[in-house]
């Protein structure tokens, strides 16, 4: 760890939590007036960048420049949150970062405007008939060339629905606690980039390094400065992914400096069987692959062997998660850690109250992904194609109603149409 991330550790972190500490002793403690977040993800491959709390679904820009073999260069993700107890009828904050970003001079932290939504009452709606679901999900876990005795465990989805089965162990993940950066919901007054308005990007040549002042008319005005181990994490790559003579998948990544862990998944399936991996010890689905994770979590994560620590660099999928999801798409992280900043230091006398004008908070990622199994210099030979003829498909005769299978039901129920099954 460099010295400005321990510099950023020690005054931030530290304090905040030595804050809880000190009170017992009669400091009293304020505010912070205002909260500022920024998130900064580093993304290779393909895989499911989630900028937000409830994650995001599969870049498919990525995916297509993957496909056509232009896959091997870095994008750079920004995410700015300011939250403040202050408010403004017209409310306005700016973001001026060093030069070095290469985003311009100047980052509009946009207020969403209010929204009502309504409910459109349908009177001729007619329920669809009701279809039993089908198929199953096997949740796999840890790195080895073989699964482990009790693996997998299998939820069938029938007998879910039936009450046969408990559901809990479904969404049975990791365990840590969401971070919960400012939003319109937790704050006054919220302002964020990008927004409606401005959706620039960050250039992969775009840095953090330098000095960051928040200028806004709700919040008293931020300014703190980033090191150069505080900067966007380095690129993150699959060096190994490749199937051995026995039926697993050797998984082999470069080394992040900075990174303080790594945790790999992978997903796939066919229309009744959902397969799912991660390299946790203890069980967890691929459901928890969090965006972001605090200090702490990441602590005891490494710890507990839920997640890889700082120094591992290979993993191997087991071969009957590769036997049963061949066409896996798996996705690798590397959780970084964060920077904390906080105005004006706690005062070494206690009898002085500490009124924090505002806190900052500086958290990184750097994630890849591909599909299991499958050099990415092999991905371009156009397999799955469709044939290209002048004619279209005949017309098929229309099939009854089939009940909808595990794969449906996550695409459609739980996550969205986020992920994508092979069919």
């Amino acid at each position: 760890m460099g010295l400005g991330r321990k510099l950023a550790l020690v005054a931030g972190a530290a304090a905040l939590a030595n804050a809880a500490v000190a009170q017992p002793a009669g400091q009293k403690v304020t505010g912070p007036i205002a909260v500022y977040w920024m998130s900064a993800q580093t993304q290779t491959g393909f895989g499911m960048p989630s900028m937000g709390a409830g994650g995001g679904g599969p870049d498919a820009g990525a995916m297509m420049r993957m496909m056509m073999g232009g896959g091997d260069g870095a994008s750079k993700t920004l995410k700015l949150d300011l939250g403040s107890s202050q408010t403004n009828p017209a409310p306005a904050a700016d973001h001026l970062p060093p030069a070095g970003l290469n985003a311009g001079p100047r980052l509009p932290l946009l207020t969403p405007k209010p929204t009502q939504s309504t409910r459109e009452e349908r009177h001729d709606y007619v329920p669809e008939e009701y279809q039993k679901p089908k198929g199953k999900m096997l949740i796999f876990w840890g790195c080895g060339e073989r699964a482990r005795p009790g693996q997998p465990y299998v939820i069938d989805f029938a007998k879910m629905a039936e009450g046969r089965q408990n559901p809990a162990n479904l969404f049975r993940g990791i365990d840590y606690r969401p971070m919960q950066p400012p939003s319109v919901t937790r704050n006054r007054t919220y302002g964020e980039w990008p927004n409606e308005k401005t959706r620039d990007l960050v250039p992969s040549n775009g840095s953090l390094v330098g000095a960051h002042t928040i200028k806004g008319n709700y919040s008293p005005e931020i300014n703190f400065t980033l090191e150069e181990d505080q900067d966007f994490l380095a690129p993150l790559n699959l060096t190994t992914n490749s199937k051995a003579p026995g039926g697993w998948v050797n998984l082999g990544w470069n080394l992040v400096p900075n990174a303080q862990a790594y945790y790999a998944t992978a997903m796939g399936g066919d229309g009744d069987t959902v397969v799912m991996w991660s390299s946790s010890e203890v069980q967890a689905s691929a459901f928890t692959n969090p965006d972001f994770l605090s200090q702490s979590d990441i602590n005891r994560l490494v710890a507990n062997k839920t997640l890889m620590g700082p120094g591992q660099k290979t993993c191997a999928v087991p071969k009957e998660v590769v036997d049963a999801a061949p066409s896996a798409i798996a996705q690798l992280v590397a959780y970084g850690g964060e920077a904390n900043f906080v105005y004006p230091p706690r005062p070494q006398d206690p009898k002085v109250t500490w009124n924090q004008q505002w806190t900052v908070k500086v958290r990184y990622r750097s994630a890849t992904g591909g599909l299991l199994g499958q050099e990415m210099p092999g991905m371009g030979g156009g397999r799955g194609r469709a044939p290209r003829t002048g004619q279209a498909p005949a017309q098929q005769p229309q099939q009854p109603a089939k009940p909808p299978s595990a794969a449906d039901i996550l695409r459609k129920g739980i996550l969205g149409g986020a992920l994508p099954f092979p069919r």
